[in-house]
């Protein structure tokens, strides 16, 4: 993931991917699970950088609109923006597009993450805003 500046919707698009065959459903599309999968880790790496926790779990994902598809050989890019800090959670909106033709494939308005101690239990983390630079990078990814 290289730095990038936020989109004038202060979404970056950091992580693109290749539609392959196995990415693919019956219809020959991009398979929404795929998708899915692809959006919760990279909603994951997020809250880890902007908690500086590698104890992060995914705990709600709102309404889930595809808005269109993906054919094999397309490359997409996936975008996140923290919209709030809680105590203990991060929430964040992410976006899916064609990165050539900058269709939107799907949004999701809400994904919330809660920061978790070594025992598992909610933890505050303390922070307010977004940050862009790497000053959150957890020294270790086991520990809280």
């Amino acid at each position: 993931m290289e730095p990038t500046t936020p989109d004038e919707d202060g979404i970056n698009f950091r992580t693109r991917k290749w539609v392959r065959p196995e990415d693919l459903n019956a219809n020959g599309t991009l398979f929404g699970g795929s998708l899915l999968r692809w959006i919760d880790e990279e909603a994951a790496i997020y809250a880890i950088l902007q908690l500086g926790n590698g104890k992060v779990v995914t705990k709600y994902i709102s309404e889930i609109n595809f808005v269109s598809s993906a054919q094999q050989g397309d490359l997409v890019e996936m975008g996140l923006r923290a919209t709030r800090f809680g105590r203990t959670s991060l929430t964040m909106r992410a976006e899916v597009r064609n990165m050539i033709t900058r269709q939107s494939i799907l949004t999701i308005e809400k994904i919330v993450f809660v920061n978790l101690d070594a025992d598992g239990q909610p933890l505050a983390h303390g922070y307010s805003t977004i940050t862009y630079d790497r000053d959150r990078i957890p020294s270790s990814m086991t520990t809280a």
